[in-house]
């Protein structure tokens, strides 16, 4: 029987049924570009990549990417799947030594920098290193425009990407991403959130994280929606795209949507185009949801890591209002469950730690064994270093990271429960709780509150 094989490269699918369905819009550039433009595009890198008359990689190869976001970091990621090369991808934020050590482990053979970047990257001191070339730079094409373009579509299970995590302890990790762990957290998330067609997205997120290509290229490419790309967040720019490109869904984390509930045009905008917005990285104050609701907007609560897709759960819109504080549900085909310290399953209403299983997730860390190891148990659950619990109705809420809890009193006490009752007081605008000595209980917390205006 033939092996089903699920990949990343959901471009040349959708090239293949709507070459002229209209994929993404550069917004600096004013570029709009249908999916057999961009297909064609990514073509072209393609052949540059490996071609003995461009950068001559080999399938396996690891090729660092040092960029904001641009309409050729996009075209890179889909080259270098067709090519067969493991993309780094490098947070534009880091110094040139904390370059040099992710380049050095990950044993990168070709940096591509973006335009403004020049001298940071030429700074890099990393043996591995053959060639720097910058990517906005069209020269370095020019040889190889005429050789075809290869399709070396790795093993799904070969690592097509590496992110570099900063964690709480030690260097970061490289996180390995496999083909099939994108390209199935797409289908799911199209599935689960009910992504359709004709929605659009405005990607102001960084390409360089995870979420830059998970929420919401990706899965949009996947079902055939179109991508509006921002070099960067600016409030104003977002609204004003919101409004002119009738953007449906928009993905963001809390000091974002705050920054745009507080912009002068937030409370005269049309918004009527959006289905519903989503957001992650941290906990969503039950302010900012009655905030949207009263513009007419869903503000849902989303979570994922780089380790595991990165979307991980759902719920619907009613369920955002209902549940608020929740998480939701997991993704079709997603596992999730809460555990004690000994890996027993825990019931609702018991804070435990959130495991995750399935097809989403990454393959393990690159270069090191040990972590890999560790991050699975045997029956192949990733412990996320997330403290959660569920309710009656099975939707998980998070109740902050394992390192994070403390002991006042010999009680358990997780930051991310007080800090959640703090915000539920109109008086509170944003609250950070955290563990200090405490003569008589051990320790206790101490928050810090920003008072509401």
């Amino acid at each position: 029987m033939a092996r089903a094989i699920l990949h990343a490269d959901v471009v040349a699918e959708r090239a293949r049924l709507e070459p002229a369905r209209e994929a993404i819009l550069e917004l600096s550039s004013g570029v709009r570009l249908s999916y057999g433009e961009l297909d064609a595009r990514a073509d072209r890198l393609a052949a540059a990549l490996s071609s003995s008359r461009g950068l001559g990689l080999a399938p396996g190869d690891r090729v660092a990417v040092l960029a904001g976001n641009q309409l050729r970091y996009v075209e890179l990621f889909f080259a270098a799947l067709r090519s067969g090369l493991v993309l780094v991808n490098l947070n534009t934020h880091l110094t040139a030594v904390e370059l040099a050590g992710v380049i050095e482990d990950s044993g990168a053979r070709a940096l591509l920098y973006g335009a403004g970047l020049a001298e940071r990257a030429g700074a890099i001191e990393a043996p591995s290193l053959e060639r720097r070339v910058c990517l906005s730079d069209d020269a370095w094409l020019a040889d190889s425009a005429h050789d075809p373009p290869p399709r070396a579509l790795r093993d799904p299970e070969a690592a097509c990407a590496l992110i570099y995590t900063s964690g709480t302890t030690g260097k970061p990790k490289g996180v390995m991403l496999p083909s099939r762990m994108l390209g199935f957290n797409a289908v799911t998330t199209v599935i689960g959130w009910q992504l359709r067609d004709d929605d659009i997205t405005a990607v102001f997120t960084p390409l360089y994280h995870a979420a830059g290509f998970g929420v919401f290229m990706l899965p949009l490419f996947c079902i055939g929606g179109r991508v509006v790309l921002h070099r960067g967040f600016d409030a104003d720019e977002v609204l004003a795209t919101v409004e002119r490109e009738r953007c449906t869904v928009v993905l963001g984390v809390p000091t974002i949507f705050e920054r745009l509930a507080e912009h002068p045009r937030f409370a005269s905008a049309d918004l009527s185009s959006l289905r519903w917005v989503i957001s992650g990285g941290a906990p969503l104050p039950r302010y900012l949801v009655d905030r949207y609701a009263e513009r007419g907007v869903v503000l849902k609560q989303g979570f994922g890591m780089t380790e595991a897709g990165v979307n991980c759960f759902t719920m619907s819109c009613a369920e955002a209002h209902e549940k608020a504080g929740s998480i939701g549900r997991p993704l079709p085909f997603t596992e999730a469950r809460v555990v004690d310290d000994a890996g027993a399953p825990l019931g609702p209403d018991e804070v435990g730690r959130l495991q995750l299983r399935g097809p989403h997730l990454f393959v393990g860390y690159f270069g090191d064994e040990q972590a890999t190891a560790a991050a699975f148990d045997a029956e192949g659950w990733f412990d996320t270093g997330d403290l959660a619990r569920t309710d009656t109705d099975g939707f998980f809420y998070i109740a902050g990271r394992e390192k994070e809890m403390f002991i006042s009193g010999g009680v358990n006490v997780y930051p991310a429960e007080v800090e959640a009752a703090l915000l539920a007081h109109p008086a509170v605008r944003d609250a950070a709780v955290v563990a200090v000595p405490d003569a008589r209980w051990g320790e206790a917390g101490i928050a810090a509150v920003v008072a509401a205006p």
